[in-house]
């Protein structure tokens, strides 16, 4: 739709130039004679901008502004005059006038001035709706209003009060972790403890009695008994991440706890019952792992009650405005800084960008952006480096029917090597494939001499 604009003019010959400048310039204009007369148009019928003549019998322009801010805060109004007097400037600057234009008019000057209040309106409309679809979506730890968001928060619903075991798979930084937090808060389990275990972070020789806690004597330095993680999680959840980097010997126990919810601690010989539900998450291929050997099929049938796929950044990418906002409400308030939103470029530069890390990174780059940022909005060069680029710097490729396959693979490769500053990781990520497979394809062209 063309951009709404109410012309106020007490001069007819001004109101009907204007209108025809206005026209051609892409804006569908209607006007009025007085203030009284803009103010009932503007209620009937909203704009987005109001260009008004300063001096008018009866309501002034200055007295329109203050009344058109009243019905609508986000309109933005620009006060033209034949008195360009600095006082008059600043009287209409300070009571939220966009700027201030002289007469005679230069057609340019006046339609640069208008898409640029135009812009900032759609700025301050667009922070307005993410703020209230985040209120609705409240604060908690699931932020996201895409399509595949709601089917899966439709899934967590539905599976979050019983007390089967649940099976969360997904990219690394997607959020498997609020996610199994709020499928515990809508449990039954709610209000017992989540207890979280990260299976890569503790050494395979201490995960078996963080797991199931030991005796007195179990080993040396065990110089009292220790409750693991399974006592702790009593009564409530137990969520086991990275469950594909368990060890073999530690999968067995695990094992027989899901089988027959039956434990001993580490030393002991009293069997004890295990009370709590398990969630656990991955974020590599478990079905490829079970095939290579390295995770127990038992195991996996036993984990996989459940199974619920946590999808990348780059599958709800109409997420990523909302989150952006969520993040910035976050860092602006944890840096006491005073940001009114993104600037239209940085939003489209956030959308842009393929986003490898997921949800984790794009929470660090408004973070970077929070503190760096120097202007009132989040803009392009608060971003990341690499994403600065990232709505100019791809390249659009195009193949003669006939061209050989690896020529076309080893172009689109190279590109993507290009685009990423010679990131192989990020170059594997984008293209979805693994890093293995690149540094492949790059000996097979060596060997087979292509250029």
């Amino acid at each position: 739709m063309k951009p709404q604009v109410l012309v106020v003019d007490d001069d007819d010959a001004n109101r009907v130039t204007l209108e025809r400048i206005l026209n051609r310039a892409g804006f569908d204009v209607s006007h009025a004679a007085s203030g009284r007369e803009a103010m009932e148009k503007f209620r009937d019928r909203p704009v987005d901008l109001v260009l008004t003549d300063l001096k008018m019998p009866g309501m002034s322009g200055i007295d329109l502004l203050k009344a058109a801010k009243v019905v609508d805060p986000a309109i933005e109004v620009v006060v033209m005059t034949a008195y360009g007097t600095v006082e008059t400037a600043v009287e209409a600057m300070k009571e939220g006038a966009y700027d201030f234009v002289a007469k005679p008019l230069k057609r340019l000057e006046l339609t640069t001035v208008l898409d640029k209040a135009l812009e900032k309106r759609h700025l301050l409309l667009e922070n307005k709706r993410l703020r209230e679809q985040l209120a609705e979506v409240g604060e908690g730890d699931i932020i996201g209003n895409s399509q595949v968001m709601r089917g899966l928060l439709d899934e967590v619903e539905q599976v979050a009060p019983s007390d089967a075991t649940v099976l969360l798979s997904g990219e690394s930084g997607t959020g498997k972790g609020r996610l199994a937090r709020a499928i515990h808060q809508m449990s039954a389990r709610r209000d017992r403890r989540l207890v979280t275990v990260n299976c890569a972070a503790i050494p395979e020789s201490l995960l078996e009695s963080e797991l199931f806690g030991y005796e007195r004597g179990a080993f040396t330095g065990a110089t009292g008994r220790k409750e693991g993680r399974f006592d702790l999680a009593r009564g409530g959840t137990l969520f086991l991440d990275e469950i594909t980097e368990m060890k073999p010997a530690i999968q067995v126990r695990l094992l027989r706890v899901l089988q027959d919810g039956e434990y001993e601690r580490v030393g002991g010989t009293e069997t004890l019952q295990a009370d709590c539900r398990v969630i656990a998450a991955t974020n590599r291929d478990i079905e490829e792992e079970v095939a290579a050997g390295r995770f127990r099929a038992d195991l996996y049938y036993r984990l996989n009650v459940v199974p619920i796929r946590v999808p990348s950044l780059r599958e709800r990418s109409d997420d990523i405005p909302l989150l952006a906002q969520h993040f910035l409400v976050r860092f602006v308030r944890k840096n006491r800084k005073d940001l009114a939103g993104f600037t239209p470029e940085a939003i489209d530069a956030l959308c842009a960008w393929k986003w490898p890390g997921n949800v984790r990174e794009l929470e660090n780059a408004i973070e970077r952006a929070v503190v760096l940022c120097r202007g009132d909005r989040v803009d392009v060069g608060d971003l990341p480096p690499q994403m600065r680029d990232a709505t100019s710097g791809r390249k659009a490729l195009s193949f003669e029917v006939g061209t050989p396959l690896k020529i076309v693979e080893k172009q689109m490769i190279t590109e993507t090597l290009r685009y990423c500053n010679g990131d192989k990781n990020l170059t594997a990520s984008l293209l979805g494939i693994t890093a293995r497979t690149l540094y492949r394809r790059e000996a097979e062209w060596r060997d087979e001499g292509i250029g």
